[in-house]
């Protein structure tokens, strides 16, 4: 049985080869998503080790976030854009979930993200969440909810106003477009909690900081952010 199930893979592999999310390589049978080249290779940033890092100081005297991080360099024509293309666009969620575990594991070494409670992905508008299928945030942060062991919260926070599209806007005019778009819907669920926001990619952080101005309604609470790819260096 064993054989005629792997024989079976094979033909199917052959006639619908798997192909790496980000080079287009075709996979191994141990590869996953990534192929091992891509996995070691792709331009991490480290930043979850740093305090004071690009990311970091894009909020600060904006927003108080405790710690702030990306997996990834995000540049133009690379291979880490056209990994969170197939993720945002084609949709490829399961990349989202895949590197949220990866990199789930990687803050769990970092101090800087000790002692989070809850994981909660920038929201879609429900318009765009039906016309997509499914937000790519929260895919992302399924994986690092799993791989750290904590909550999932996808209900606390959402969009109640939809926006437009952020491509080509200047960093205030990307701030008008999302400064009031955020609601709470429970003050107290995450009360004194540490939480996790995330994003796919951080460009300007406009939406990041808008996401974090809704949640410091919450009594007591720090937010941490990160994301799989920043625009920063």
């Amino acid at each position: 049985m064993k054989i005629i199930t792997g024989f079976a893979e094979d033909l199917i592999s052959l006639i619908y080869p798997r192909v790496c999310m980000s080079c287009g390589n075709i996979l191994y049978k141990k590869e996953n998503i990534l192929c091992f080249s891509c996995l070691y290779h792709l331009p991490k940033t480290n930043f979850h080790l740093m305090d004071d890092n690009p990311v970091a100081r894009q909020f600060w005297g904006k927003i108080n976030f405790t710690s702030a991080a990306s997996c990834y360099y995000f540049t133009k024509g690379s291979k880490v854009q056209h990994l969170v293309h197939q993720l945002k666009y084609k949709g490829f969620k399961e990349i989202g979930e895949y590197i949220g575990k990866l990199y789930g594991n990687e803050l769990l070494k970092s101090p800087l993200f000790g002692g989070i409670s809850a994981v909660i992905p920038v929201p879609l508008h429900p318009r765009k969440l039906q016309k997509r299928g499914y937000n790519q945030a929260e895919w992302f942060a399924r994986g690092l909810a799993t791989s750290m062991e904590i909550e999932l919260d996808t209900s606390t926070l959402i969009r109640s106003h939809a926006s437009e599209t952020q491509t080509r806007k200047s960093r205030f005019r990307r701030w008008e477009n999302v400064k009031e778009i955020f609601r709470l819907t429970d003050a107290g669920r995450q009360a004194g909690k540490h939480v996790l926001l995330v994003d796919d990619v951080i460009t300007t952080g406009s939406t990041l900081e808008a996401a974090g101005h809704a949640l410091m309604q919450v009594p007591g609470i720090s937010i941490s952010v990160a994301s799989i790819a920043c625009a920063v260096k």
